[in-house]
């Protein structure tokens, strides 16, 4: 080619590799920002996912306690018959809750004082068995002891009576059942004074 033409030629070679190189360079970073963008719409789902599972149990704890108190209001109220519903209910939807325990130990409380015994010794023995680890379980088994006075079964009200003072010594129920204890012993008693009492004045 003549002098000119070897340029002109060389000239648009040149060009033709930058645009080339251009096109590369603009394709290569169109590839890395799709990647980019990809990956920062996967930390963003990551991200909601993990304050949504925060949030959940949250959400299950407010709604629990906020039904649980709803509940406490009628039992102050001594609307026995509506708590027991209600602490029914919230056990049917919380079952697994930290109020749990609280919840069937007062359905028993619920069921005892509206004279329904039987059922309530039944609540009363599932927070024992259910709940192992329970703050309840010396209130539940001072009210077991109680219900089975109820019941006139006062052996197994004493056996009940004396397993809270030999578990929880330092109980306020203790205190109960030591009381308990001391009224039945009294209550015995009574029936020899009355045979002493005959056998001197025969």
């Amino acid at each position: 080619f003549p002098k000119p033409a070897r340029y002109l030629v060389a000239s648009r070679l040149r060009w033709t590799g930058e645009e080339g190189h251009r096109d590369l360079v603009e394709q290569y970073g169109g590839i890395m920002m799709k990647l980019f963008m990809s990956m920062l719409s996967g930390m963003v789902i990551v991200l909601f996912s993990l304050n949504l599972a925060a949030a959940a149990p949250s959400n299950v704890q407010d709604s629990s306690r906020h039904l649980y108190d709803r509940v406490m209001e009628e039992y102050k109220h001594r609307d026995y018959a509506a708590a027991l519903a209600g602490f029914r209910f919230f056990l049917e939807l919380h079952g697994q809750s930290s109020l749990a325990a609280n919840a069937q130990y007062l359905v028993g409380e619920c069921q005892y004082r509206l004279g329904r015994y039987k059922e309530a010794l039944k609540s009363f023995y599932q927070v024992v068995s259910y709940y192992p680890l329970s703050p309840k379980l010396a209130a539940s088994t001072l009210k077991i002891g109680q219900t089975y006075s109820r019941l006139k079964d006062h052996d197994k009200a004493r056996m009940m009576y004396e397993r809270v003072v030999d578990q929880y010594p330092e109980s306020a129920e203790a205190e109960s059942a030591k009381k308990a204890l001391e009224a039945m012993a009294a209550r015995d008693d009574e029936p020899s004074a009355q045979l002493t009492g005959n056998s001197l004045s025969e």
